[in-house]
């Protein structure tokens, strides 16, 4: 008698009727929930004082666009409309985010280094996402796979 081995119950788990679209759906939840929530954070008094020390221009203007930016940008993944301009949008605020806020090349000690490293990276990997979000789209269960194309 045949048993499938784990590597080959893994693979058939993604093929085919198996893929869930719930995946993605899930997907998008989690990586825009960090520029929703956040966003909101782009509005305080800490947050355009954080943006001062790290020497960004105009803070008091720039910062609360980043935030409606950033919102914006993570409503559309989130739901899936109009996701590829969404994600150029977080592209344009996760870009001089991450330039101008977590430069670990400055940092005064181990431990800013480590955290402005890691911070940076991590930006970086969520600007990876984008990149694939502008080119594959939002997938399904999202309103721009619901839209009809123009031929």
């Amino acid at each position: 008698m045949y048993t499938m081995s784990f590597y080959e119950k893994a693979s058939t788990f993604f093929e085919g009727d198996l893929q869930m679209p719930f995946i993605v759906l899930l997907g998008r939840i989690f990586f825009s929930a960090i520029f929703i929530i956040n966003g909101f954070d782009h509005f305080t008094k800490d947050a355009v004082q954080r943006a001062t020390q790290a020497g960004v221009p105009m803070p008091d203007v720039l910062v609360p666009i980043a935030g409606v930016i950033a919102i914006l940008g993570g409503l559309s993944i989130l739901l899936g409309f109009k996701a590829r301009l969404g994600a150029a949008l977080l592209i344009v605020f996760l870009v001089p985010t991450t330039l101008y806020m977590h430069p670990f090349w400055n940092a005064h000690s181990t431990f800013a280094q480590m955290m402005h490293n890691y911070c940076f990276f991590k930006n970086l990997s969520m600007i990876g996402t984008c990149l694939l979000i502008i080119n594959y789209g939002a997938g399904p269960l999202s309103f721009d796979m619901n839209r009809p194309t123009a031929e």
